[in-house]
């Protein structure tokens, strides 16, 4: 590869931090919230989800920064930043966006909540008769499981869990004057806003146990109370060569995680005391750039709650996905075998397309089929009592040999999988967990059918997880196949992540940490060469690998138009002259998460190569993950890849444009194209044209 032109003085300005650019895309997801065209319910789960994203965020990526920090690291991002550079900087970026949260509820979401007879009220607003209910509620089923923790001589500072909502209690000694600290946790499993007997109006629960210290103190004075919130350090890590039983090593780490985690940021109450503040940050060992103060309740991510409250209304037209047209027959369930044998490849685009009459059929015929030898999955992240696992544990009891391979490194689902993976052990499915050293991101299913006087291989190869619940909101692509090199290759893959393999090619198949990166680049060269005929066109969910970042920049400095929709993080500067000026990143950001990932090298009107992947193009997934990127060869099948670039990038409703200064830009809205709405549409006329 040729140098990089100096398009700028300093080389780390080709690249934008990965940090800041995703805190650029959780302020995307606020503007959803902020969007008074969109129904109320629909903006309050948005607001909810951008205050969730920034709890992960403070448990992973901070929390990675201040152990840099603390360990002396010096060394610069690819953008130049050193660690505590990156730390100031995301502080005075959270610190508006939490003041732009807090500006919108409270003068937007809450009134327009109001004039829908959904009520957020105080207990300072409550009539005689609430109160007299308050109290009965909070006997009968809050006081019951509350445990007020002092802190005195006898008593050290209790541990904080992480993200629980606390009272902090100041009581004094009516008798002897001494003033003690006391913490109350709130019920995690009582709703964090508590229905009033009319449905329509609910009260923070912190409120009704603040109005009732009296009898968690009684005989002692309240001095003051306020409410906080502590977020730990939840990165999970594992020294996988050194534990002899995986499974094991992750249940430590979890318990681990519970209870000893560092502390990295404290959220409370604006109105919150010195002394009381003094106090946590002295115990729990945090300074004051690691403080966040809040005018309006803490934990808006607990939203959730009312936005599944019964009011459809209020929310978003509900989407029922439609079954692909091959595999609708009149005479019941289609043979899905016979259907790939003798018709070829199916793609499918989820939510648009049926996630359980597809995927999940294709593996609940394959648990039923007297035929079928063996199924081998991956499992990173499910539903709970999701169809597939219940079809792989009747195959299981079938005779049949079964293999999942669970990922328990499936971060904040460690637990879930834990459980899964034990689950399945119990009905005889051979679960294992993957290759040391790496997460097995890939999603993959194979099924080994006897036909005639030998074996055919499925397969269901796609870019979202086997999951029912987030099929219905995050918008991926899945290929199911009988091509026989595809099932070779995924036999192959399965031989390396069950047993012992130095598997280092694949007929058909790109796999990492193998050589995906090393033929995404291969493939970006020849276009290279192609000059100013070369077209790239590249759906991810996340471009951050300076590797791939660099051999974009060369095939753009000789003229390949190269076209980006990167939903999330971009450390790519488009529209840079003499380094990135063929270059055009764009971002959606809508009801439905985009999570597929396409790959597309020439031009489409000549001859391109198609793959669709579990990966996206960052660091972790090329080397430190087992992914997968399949190949779409069907020209029909193509053509559906095609409509979705094209349509993606003809968006102009729910789609931003990345400047070269690094910032973000609202495409302008001309023509009206909503690409999640335009695929509904179409997903409707496929579905109307089979009848």
């Amino acid at each position: 590869m040729e140098p990089l032109p100096a398009a700028t003085e300093d080389l780390v300005t080709h690249y934008l931090n990965r940090e800041l650019s995703w805190l650029d895309f959780n302020e995307r997801v606020l503007t959803l919230a902020e969007d008074p065209g969109r129904p109320i319910l629909a903006r309050l789960k948005f607001i909810a989800i951008c205050s969730q994203g920034l709890d992960e965020f403070f448990q992973i990526r901070v929390s990675g920064l201040l152990d840099q920090v603390e360990a002396g690291v010096t060394a610069t991002t690819p953008d130049g930043m050193r660690p505590e550079e990156q730390l100031a900087e995301i502080r005075e970026r959270v610190l508006a966006t939490s003041a732009r949260i807090e500006r919108l509820f409270a003068d937007e979401l809450r009134p327009a909540l109001d004039k829908e007879g959904i009520r957020l009220v105080d207990t300072a607003d409550l009539t005689d008769e609430d109160r007299a209910w308050s109290t009965n509620s909070f006997v009968e089923r809050i006081f019951p499981v509350l445990t007020p923790l002092a802190v005195d001589p006898a008593h050290p500072f209790p541990y904080i869990s992480n993200l629980s909502l606390n009272l902090a209690v100041l009581v004094r000694d009516p008798v002897t004057g001494v003033r003690r600290f006391a913490r109350l946790k709130m019920p995690p499993l009582l709703p964090r806003f508590l229905p009033l007997p009319d449905g329509e109006r609910f009260v923070p629960i912190e409120q009704v146990v603040a109005d009732h210290l009296d009898r968690l103190f009684p005989g002692m004075e309240i001095v003051t109370h306020h409410v906080f919130r502590v977020t730990r350090d939840a990165d999970l890590e594992v020294e996988e060569d050194e534990a002899e039983d995986l499974l094991a090593a992750v249940e430590l780490v979890l318990s681990r995680r519970r209870r000893g985690a560092m502390s990295v940021r404290l959220e409370i109450e604006r109105s919150m005391t010195a002394e009381v503040r003094s106090l946590l940050m002295r115990e729990l060992e945090l300074n004051l750039d690691q403080i966040y103060e809040t005018d309006g309740p803490l934990d808006l991510g607990a939203l959730t709650g009312l936005v599944a409250l019964d009011r459809p209304e209020l929310r978003e037209p509900p989407w029922t996905p439609v079954t692909p047209s091959r595999l609708v027959s009149e005479d019941g369930p289609p043979d899905v075998f016979r259907v790939l044998r003798d018709g070829g490849d199916i793609l499918v685009h989820h939510p648009y397309d049926s996630f359980s009459s597809s995927v999940e059929a294709f593996v609940e015929e394959a648990a039923r089929d007297p035929n079928v030898l063996a199924i081998k999955q991956t499992l990173y992240r499910t539903s709970a009592d999701t169809p597939i696992v219940r079809a792989l544990i009747r195959a299981a009891e079938a005779g049949k040999q079964v293999v999942a391979l669970v990922e328990l490194q499936a971060r904040f689902d460690e637990q879930a999988n834990i459980t899964w993976a034990r689950t399945l052990e119990q009905a005889g499915v051979h679960v294992v967990y993957g290759v040391v050293g790496l997460k097995t991101h890939a999603k993959v299913c194979l099924v080994v059918r006897r036909e005639g006087t030998g074996i055919r291989r499925y397969a269901h190869l796609g870019t979202g997880n086997y999951n029912s619940d987030t099929a219905r909101i995050y918008e991926d692509l899945g290929l199911l196949t009988a091509d026989q090199q595809l099932g070779n290759d995924v036999a192959d893959l399965f031989n390396l992540l069950t047993g012992y393999s130095r598997q280092r090619g694949y007929g058909r198949l790109l796999v990492a940490p193998i050589a995906l990166r090393s033929q995404i680049i291969e493939l970006i060269r020849q276009q290279r060469a192609a000059g100013d005929e070369g077209r790239i066109a590249l759906k991810l969910n996340s471009l951050v690998d300076p590797q791939t970042i660099d051999a974009l920049y060369d095939a753009s400095s000789a003229g390949v138009r190269i076209d980006l929709a990167v939903r999330g993080i971009c450390c790519l500067r488009p529209q840079v002259p003499g380094l990135s000026e063929t270059i055009r990143v764009r971002s959606v950001v809508g009801r439905f998460l985009e999570h597929s990932r396409i790959y597309r090298f020439g031009d489409p009107e000549r001859e391109a190569r198609y793959y669709i992947s579990s990966a996206d193009l960052m660091p972790r997934n090329l080397d430190r993950r087992v992914e997968v990127a399949v190949p779409v060869d069907d020209p029909a099948l193509r053509q559906r890849l095609d409509d979705i670039i094209e349509i993606t990038f003809a968006d102009d409703v729910l789609s931003w444009e990345l400047r070269a200064d690094g910032g973000w830009s609202k495409v302008a809205t001309e023509q009206g194209v909503d690409v999640q709405d335009t695929m509904m549409r179409l997903a409707t006329e496929r579905a109307r044209e089979r009848r």
